[in-house]
């Protein structure tokens, strides 16, 4: 059974820095595509970077902002935002893809698992 854990959420001034993490069981993240996507209030969920073997991908909105990463020790993705913006503030969730294909994806409807989200709020 995989598991997803996010955590490092909070309230963070505009300009500031977060670095949420995402713990996962059941499953060795390093041979699977991993994702980030976030989800603002009345809002689609929507992509935000992810990472296969040594390949990532970012969204335009945070692409040179947002770091993704892992430690496969620790079977932990991470992502690390920089210069965060009012407009970052949502739910994030890291998810994970059974996509067979050696490519990075980003359309959430090929990731089969998800974590319950960490919020962050960015205040003006």
């Amino acid at each position: 059974q995989v598991q997803l854990v996010e955590s490092g959420g909070g309230l963070v001034q505009a300009g500031g820095s977060l670095r949420l993490s995402c713990a996962a069981s059941g499953r060795t993240i390093s041979s699977y595509g991993m994702g980030w996507f976030r989800q603002a209030p009345g809002k689609e969920r929507e992509f935000v970077s992810a990472i296969k073997w040594g390949s990532t991908s970012y969204a335009d909105s945070v692409k040179g902002r947002f770091t993704i990463s892992r430690d496969n020790a620790k079977n932990t993705l991470y992502l690390q935002m920089n210069s965060l913006k009012p407009e970052d503030t949502a739910v994030y969730y890291c998810a994970l893809s059974n996509d067979p294909r050696s490519i990075v994806v980003v359309a959430k409807s090929a990731y089969d698992y998800w974590g319950q989200g960490t919020q962050v709020t960015v205040s003006s």
